[in-house]
């Protein structure tokens, strides 16, 4: 856990005020509480980690532990970000304030699964299970709702995938 909230802080330009940095931390205590076997000694850490939580949703930031996060998952201009619980994401992920990643219909729980490298723009949606590729950007605002190939750009709603130049 510690390893992690070291790469976080480095990850958040060392600021350890930064929100999106506490919102890592909040996100790392959650998983590490799982790892408590005996749940009586779990519950007061459970606690911990629902009021800890809470304060950072109130801020804007709704990351739930049972998200999968690759290394290196950072949190720019926060605000207004909602993942799903059932999300995946790879390594070097980015998210932008007002970005909302989840299920796209209450009936059928389905998130995304993210690749590595993807950049995240302020404001995008990304709903259903669909999968982005490695080396993805998705614009600002773009409402992503079918799979995108590696090496794209989305942009637009919904969303049009355009191969990057190589």
């Amino acid at each position: 856990m510690f390893g992690n909230i070291k790469k976080d802080y480095i990850n958040h330009n060392k600021e350890f005020l930064n929100v999106g940095f506490f919102a890592m931390v909040v996100y790392r205590f959650g998983r590490w509480r799982y790892g408590i076997k005996n749940k009586f000694i779990r519950k007061p850490f459970s606690l911990i980690y629902k009021l800890l939580y809470f304060n950072i949703k109130s801020r804007g930031i709704e990351l739930p532990c049972e998200v999968i996060l690759g290394e290196n998952f950072q949190i720019h201009h926060n605000g207004g970000i909602v993942v799903s619980g059932y999300t995946q994401f790879g390594n070097n992920c980015i998210v932008r304030n007002g970005v909302t990643i989840g299920t796209a219909r209450i009936d059928k729980i389905e998130a995304p699964r993210i690749g590595d490298n993807v950049n995240i723009g302020t404001g995008a949606k990304i709903l259903g299970g669909i999968v982005i590729g490695n080396n993805v950007d998705i614009g600002a605002n773009a409402v992503v709702l079918k799979d995108i190939p590696n090496d794209c750009i989305a942009v637009g709603i919904p969303a049009r995938i355009i191969k990057k130049d190589k």
